[in-house]
């Protein structure tokens, strides 16, 4: 086949005037940011969450993980929808769900309802999130073009992470809106229904519909490969409570259910006429190992997120502004890494891009775990009278910023490269599938892993309470305090918070190091199984077909 054959299609679309390339991309890269955004903008908001709501500790991770369990477990069902039934009619209608379940979370009461609005937002991004990424690899053409339009993508992948951090931290510290009294920590989740109903419609004027294809829905393999997921997750996150602990029946039978389930959906997706995961996508072996490495490595920058947001406004002291715009810097350096691996695609193999941003990250997660404070009975009691913002001995300029500013542009490191090589040579109508399944290990891994190393966390958290705890309650009695009187402004007691003072820091940076070794997994991946070379990134065509 003639590179001419290749590009005609391509060409076509990009002069219709219908299909506005520039401003597509900008829409297609605001839907994607929103949906990204939502994936963290409540992390700063969760201490207040927590506290509105009545949820505990061991369930505020929910907030976080049922959002990415529904994106991940839905997202190849979401990519086939779009294949089948159109990608701009799919991203619309995805945005739409997204916008009504941002609706009803922000107007939760209760723990339920504001975990399934959670999940429904979930299952809108895993309609929106493939459809996006799918336009951009059949509108742009293979080479710069597309390298660009993959690199603002991936931008906004990244960006949105630190943009939520900043968003949610300003929005939960505001006391009211336009005089309202309404807590700042629902605005977080109101935002998003203007954008994503503005940018539904403006989809229709904007963006191109691309031509159904034959074919079902593989229902089997979603329910199986979805509540699969759910089961492991569940289990991971039992075994880490205090109550529940991994010889728990729970545990293990969610665990067991789970591994179960997974397995047949493997043997469905093997058999079904129409599967929902076709393994041919997986046969290339460029394209396995950017899936993989797409699994680990936002796991452990998922976790850095959490852990990070909380201590540095529970341990620390920094209010939600404070701590969002503590994360500024994250959204210079991934700006900086996908700019840097944008330009140096077409001349550098991915590996070595790649493998050089998993390094940079995974020496940032090493240095985050080397935290400490002083969590001497003395010193608690020191930093809890002071509002936790004495005592702690932590220095953001030294201890926080170098760290989250080379973390930042590690990843932009390996978010360009990887999205390209495991979206290359992808056939025209598995480009949603394709898509699907990146985005599928992103979020997959980053529930997963969150779940694991809050799980790591909650045990460290539960052997340090148990051992401070008597000790924290006499150095209060001796101090003049009343360990069982509220703390005031909150609902937990000077006992319950000197014992957070002193545990969480040993939990976060035990997750920490655990997401170090899971980044450094990650990077050994790229640097001995992916060798695709960089002059194979501008041809075009399904795998096996080089373009000239």
């Amino acid at each position: 086949m003639s590179e001419q054959t290749l590009s005609t299609p391509e060409e076509e679309r990009s002069s219709t005037g219908h299909t506005n390339l520039g401003w597509a991309l900008v829409l297609i890269c605001v839907a994607q940011l929103m949906v990204v955004l939502d994936a963290t903008i409540a992390n700063i908001a969760l201490p207040y969450i927590g506290i509105d709501l009545n949820i505990s500790q061991a369930n505020l991770t929910w907030i976080v993980t049922g959002y990415a369990l529904a994106f991940g477990g839905l997202l190849l069902l979401g990519g086939r929808l779009g294949d089948l039934f159109g990608r701009r009619r799919i991203f619309a209608l995805g945005l739409v769900v997204f916008a009504v379940a941002s609706l009803l979370g922000g107007i939760a009461t209760n723990e339920g309802l504001l975990l399934g609005a959670r999940a429904l937002q979930g299952l809108g991004a895993a309609l929106a999130s493939p459809a996006a990424l799918a336009l951009i690899t059949t509108t742009f053409p293979a080479g710069p073009q597309r390298n660009r339009a993959m690199a603002m993508y991936a931008t906004m992948s990244g960006v949105g992470a630190a943009i939520g951090l900043i968003l949610g931290g300003w929005l939960t510290g505001l006391d009211s809106i336009f005089g309202a009294d309404i807590s700042g920590w629902r605005m977080t989740f109101l935002i998003n229904v203007p954008i994503g109903i503005g940018a539904a419609i403006l989809a229709y004027f904007v963006i191109e519909e691309s031509e159904a294809s034959d074919g079902t829905l593989d229902v089997p393999g979603a329910i199986t490969g979805t509540l699969g997921l759910l089961g492991i997750v569940f289990g991971l996150s039992r075994a880490g409570e205090a109550d529940y602990g991994w010889d728990h029946w729970q545990t293990i039978a969610s665990l067991v259910a789970g591994a179960g389930l997974l397995a047949l959906f493997i043997v469905i997706e093997s058999r079904a006429a129409h599967p929902l995961l076709p393994i041919r996508i997986l046969t290339n072996r460029t394209r396995a190992v950017s899936f993989l490495a797409m699994m680990i490595a936002p796991a452990a920058m998922f976790a850095m997120f959490y852990f990070l947001s909380l201590f540095i406004q529970q341990v620390m002291g920094y209010s939600p502004l404070q701590a969002g715009f503590a994360f500024l810097p994250f959204s210079f350096g991934i700006v900086i890494g996908a700019g840097l691996a944008s330009n140096f695609a077409g001349k550098v193999d991915p590996r070595y891009l790649a493998g050089i941003g998993t390094l940079l990250a995974t020496f940032s997660l090493f240095m985050f775990s080397r935290i400490s404070i002083d969590d001497s009975p003395a010193g608690v009691l020191k930093a809890l009278a002071a509002g936790d913002t004495a005592g702690t001995g932590v220095n953001y300029w030294a201890s926080i910023f170098p760290y989250i500013v080379i973390m930042a542009i590690g990843m932009g490191l390996v978010f360009v490269p990887m999205t390209l090589t495991a979206v290359h040579h992808v056939a025209d109508e598995d480009s949603g599938i394709g898509s699907g399944v990146l985005n599928t290990m992103q979020q997959v891994g980053g529930a997963l892993g969150l779940a694991t190393l809050s799980t790591v966390g909650l045990h460290f958290f539960n052997n340090r309470s148990a051992e401070v705890s008597g000790q924290l309650a006499q150095g209060l009695t001796q101090a003049g305090i009343d360990p069982s009187a509220t703390i005031p402004g909150a609902n937990i007691s000077f006992l319950e918070g000197a014992i957070f003072q002193a545990s969480f820091t040993e939990s976060a940076t035990a997750g920490f190091f655990v997401g170090g070794f899971m980044m450094l997994a990650a990077s050994l991946l790229i640097w001995t199984l992916l060798n695709v070379k960089h002059e194979e990134l501008a041809t075009d065509g399904p795998s096996g077909v080089h373009v000239g």
